[in-house]
């Protein structure tokens, strides 16, 4: 007997969602099924599972939790952030259109104009601070919304329900990267999303010892699109990855909530630092579509981007080489605190005149702030910045 989730509240969910007692043992943790096929007593008669490409139940357990945490009914976990965003990709044919943010993290960029668009998928890349212009690009080939905020790495804010509105009205899927604000802080499908995608690798693991993805729908239909995708292609999680995932879900909001809390006292420092330029963090009441940021989310986030005076590639270099507790590495959202370059780390696949359309310019530096105590990580950016 599942627990009854519909009436529980989000803290709860991460520990009890979508889960069960273990119908052999009793184990509080689903157990780790680390085999690839199973008994079956005649041809097609066994326990609801046949192989672990098709289905697995740890897997299982761990994708019944995505589905809770994002208010949906079916979750499907993937071998990386990547092959969820790949599945979603393979909804579409030759001749189909794709309206994207243009400020996005470049993994995607490279999935969509060096995979997709060789099929003959084509792809328009947009400002989405105001969210009226995605109906501008929309025409009877527009298949897919593709929406992502906060946006990777400029913080920028998109309004998901008038986009959710756009795309209902022109019958289009609209697809809705959660990565940066998790289920904790922002929930595309209660504002009208069709799939929710999340590199689970970063705040839902938590731990920085996993890489997957994850999708969330509300509809079966397009559930069983998604599941015959993801057994076809086989680009699967396995058991292992799945348990450590279920681990990480179960302190996701007390993680989250320190992340915002350290952010927010880290911006309001780097804003006040004579040799920052900018700042980039939704909390910031001039921060662009602030407003929709405080009405779509319940904090602001453990993201946050900043320039430094002049532009200077060689300043922003030292400084991330200069960093002690902040680890200069790929990825984000795992417990310790890291920064990266995206100009020639997460975003070097955009083209420089296309980055800098959207504001990476190689100044910037981009931090994801850890859960350590929020003074070691002012004191470590105070003597790295100099």
């Amino acid at each position: 007997m599942f627990f009854n989730t519909e009436k529980m509240k989000f803290n709860t969910k991460t520990i009890h969602g979508g889960q069960e007692p273990d119908k052999a043992y009793g184990a509080v943790m689903p157990p780790i099924y680390q085999t690839s096929t199973y008994a079956q007593s005649t041809p097609g008669g066994h326990k609801g599972y046949e192989y672990s490409r098709t289905h697995n139940p740890t897997r299982a357990a761990l994708e019944r939790a995505f589905a809770s945490l994002e208010n949906g009914k079916f979750g499907l976990a993937f071998g990386s952030g990547m092959a969820a965003i790949d599945a979603i990709l393979k909804l579409l044919n030759p001749g189909d259109e794709v309206v994207s943010t243009n400020d996005l993290y470049g993994g995607t960029y490279r999935l969509f104009t060096k995979i997709f668009e060789d099929f003959g998928v084509k792809f328009h890349f947009i400002g989405m601070e105001n969210a009226a212009r995605i109906e501008d690009y929309i025409n009877e080939n527009t298949k897919l919304i593709w929406v992502e905020t906060p946006t990777n790495p400029m913080m920028n804010i998109i309004d998901i329900k008038m986009a959710a509105n756009i795309a209902k009205k022109k019958n289009i899927i609209l697809a809705v990267d959660n990565t940066f604000a998790t289920p904790y802080l922002q929930k595309p499908l209660d504002l009208g999303a069709d799939i929710v995608m999340h590199s689970a690798t970063k705040y839902l693991g938590g731990h920085s010892d996993v890489v997957m993805g994850a999708l969330i729908v509300k509809d079966k239909e397009l559930a069983e699109r998604l599941y015959f995708i993801q057994n076809a292609s086989g680009a699967i999680c396995g058991p292992q990855d799945s348990f450590l995932v279920l681990r990480g879900l179960k302190t996701l909001h007390i993680r989250m909530q320190r992340h915002c809390e350290n952010a927010k006292k880290i911006a309001l420092f780097l804003k006040n630092h004579p040799k920052i330029d900018r700042v980039y963090w939704p909390g910031f009441e001039n921060h662009p579509n602030h407003t929709i940021a405080k009405a779509q989310m319940n904090d602001f986030g453990g993201m946050l981007s900043f320039s430094t005076k002049g532009n200077d590639f060689n300043e922003a270099i030292k400084i991330v080489e200069n960093l002690k507790i902040f680890t200069l590495a790929e990825s984000l959202g795992g417990v310790e605190s890291l920064s990266g370059h995206p100009a020639s780390m997460t975003h070097a696949s955009i083209p420089k005149e296309e980055r800098e359309k959207t504001g990476v310019n190689d100044s910037l530096i981009r931090l994801s702030v850890g859960i350590e105590d929020v003074d070691d990580l002012i004191d470590d950016l105070r003597q790295a910045i100099g």
